[in-house]
């Protein structure tokens, strides 16, 4: 098995990212706790808890019409992690023990490097949105 190192995560998030259309943005949201409770359960990916909560955020408002101040590619790329993380047969199936969820924390983390402005600033829009009005 070739090393899993950062460009093949960029790889594969860009593969998984390239096949995202907008209808697939509901069948994602519906899997936010499937998501989450894997995340949870695992040490690598819990690191990232409170970034996808973050991201799952987004592509709602997003796919709500309530923020749309991001780029489709930011969109795409989001949930391509996402469904990478899903996806328990991912390129280092999940049930390989202390090296399934590698891959998987990996793409997350190339992720959040590749969209990290665009998140920055949702995370302020968010915030304003959340604050009482006058």
């Amino acid at each position: 098995m070739k090393p899993f190192n950062q460009h093949r995560a960029e790889a594969e998030l860009q593969a998984e990212a390239n096949k995202v259309a907008e209808a697939d943005l509901a069948a994602l949201l519906e899997r936010q706790q499937r998501i989450e409770h894997k995340i949870k359960r695992s040490g690598k990916l819990a690191r990232f808890s409170t970034d996808i909560r973050l991201m799952f955020d987004m592509l709602r408002d997003y796919w709500q019409g309530r923020y749309r101040a991001v780029p489709w590619k930011t969109v795409a790329a989001v949930a391509g992690a996402l469904i990478y993380v899903l996806n328990p047969l991912d390129l280092i199936p999940d049930l390989i023990l202390g090296f399934g969820l590698l891959d998987d924390a990996s793409v997350v983390a190339a992720c959040l490097a590749m969209v990290e402005s665009d998140l920055h600033r949702y995370a302020a829009w968010k915030e304003l949105q959340d604050q009482p009005q006058p």
